[in-house]
């Protein structure tokens, strides 16, 4: 009875996966083919970062050959991979498309070909188990654009965080509880836990989860906040147990094979409204130093290979941009104070109600120049003027193309260190 009939008005169909509710649908819309623009360069990457504050983390188990390859052999499979690569093939490792669960659509298929596009994310909910789910990923992975003297596959991704957020369902997979009920869990159990639920859908071909959340939600401000709160997303009201517990989902699923996000950096806990219905959502509580950052910093330190960043606007820390476009958020906090030197996912940059004052192109281009690695848009008709607007961009700015190169590498790093791109 902690909400009862306050999810129930939320639980519409959207076609986003940052906040929370999968859609029973997919855009079916037809998308042309990006041009290709020349383009290049040398990025590196930030330092590492420390603290971790868990309560009761686990110690993580060891990664496997794929998921931590040597630093040699990342950086030389990836350089191979990065020279044999269009420009065209490199952009389009920048983005994420949707596919239906129940099937992909001649136009996500179009979209999927056309942009080069480097990963995709399953969408609308199914109950027809593992053995359908693979049938559509292999038909998926069959669309990889094939790259010269490298194997380079996609990122197949979902949301499978549990309770009134997992998309996937049926015979083959667990009817995974809510973050809320996870919480209640050790830390250790859910680990184990977590690792089940991911070779589940390692079993099904899906490599990514986005997920866990890491957001924290003030107990006093449950009812009030619908990404998180009313949707029991959340694995406690204080920032420790979020921590210990996020970062534990986030370790089985590395147990597992599978690839984890966490998500909403700098955090949904503490504002109202939801990024994919509302425009202009704000969080004015959020600081540089803030408290609320905990389970992103454990999440850093466990290795997480993602983080995706909220489309919010954060008023003490740039009060003129969403995170997804704002390079005080990205650059200076995430890879700056904290670290990070993974790859940055945007929440969905398509249907979402707090970027429609951008257009497709701009949203792409902010992000990027913002930060940001991957552009996530579950509309599959946005990947044609994106990839369009980031090759135009490159054309006309050595700073832009250097932004490009950057996050093709940390994309591809990612890729390797999950046994995605492999080099004979």
């Amino acid at each position: 009875m902690r909400r009862g009939a306050l999810v129930a008005g939320l639980l519409v169909a959207v076609a986003g996966c940052g906040n929370g509710q999968p859609s029973p649908g997919s855009t079916t819309s037809d998308a042309t083919s990006a041009s290709s623009s020349a383009g290049s360069g040398s990025p590196t990457t930030s330092g590492s970062t420390s603290a971790s504050p868990s309560r009761t983390t686990t110690a993580a188990p060891p990664p496997t050959t794929s998921q931590q390859p040597t630093t040699t052999s990342a950086a030389s499979c990836v350089d191979r991979a990065y020279n044999a690569m269009t420009s065209a093939q490199r952009v389009g490792q920048l983005f994420m498309t949707a596919v239906s669960s129940t099937g992909m659509t001649t136009a996500q298929a179009q979209a999927i070909t056309a942009g080069r596009t480097g990963s995709v994310f399953l969408q609308g909910r199914t109950t027809q188990g593992t053995a359908a789910v693979k049938a559509v990923t292999a038909k998926v992975r069959a669309l990889a654009s094939p790259v010269r003297g490298v194997s380079l596959g996609m990122f197949v991704s979902t949301d499978q965080e549990g309770g009134q957020v997992q998309v996937l369902n049926g015979p083959g997979f667990s009817t995974i509880p809510s973050a809320v009920t996870q919480g209640t869990r050790s830390a250790a159990t859910l680990q184990s836990d977590a690792a089940t639920w991911g070779r589940q859908l390692a079993s099904a071909g899906v490599n990514m989860n986005l997920a866990p959340v890491a957001d924290t939600v003030p107990a006093d401000q449950v009812a009030v906040n619908a990404p998180i709160g009313k949707l029991d997303r959340e694995y406690g009201t204080d920032p420790s147990t979020v921590a210990s517990h996020s970062t534990a989902f986030l370790r089985g699923m590395r147990q597992a094979g599978v690839v984890p996000s966490i998500k909403h950096f700098p955090g949904l806990g503490r504002s109202s409204g939801n990024t994919d219905f509302t425009a202009g959502v704000t969080d004015s509580v959020t600081t540089t130093d803030d408290a609320y950052l905990q389970p992103f910093r454990a999440g850093i330190q466990a290795g997480t290979p993602f983080v995706m960043v909220s489309s919010a606007i954060y008023t003490r820390i740039d009060p003129d941009h969403q995170a997804a476009f704002s390079s005080a958020v990205i650059r200076t906090l995430l890879r700056g104070k904290l670290g990070f030197k993974g790859a940055v996912i945007s929440d969905d940059l398509g249907n979402a109600a707090a970027v429609a004052d951008h257009t497709p192109a701009q949203r792409a281009v902010d992000f990027i120049t913002a930060g940001g690695d991957v552009v996530l848009t579950v509309r599959p008709s946005d990947i044609a003027p994106m990839t369009s607007a980031v090759l135009s961009r490159m054309s006309a700015s050595s700073s832009f193309r250097a932004d490009v190169a950057a996050s093709v590498r940390r994309v591809l790093t990612a890729k390797h260190n999950a046994g995605v791109l492999t080099c004979g």
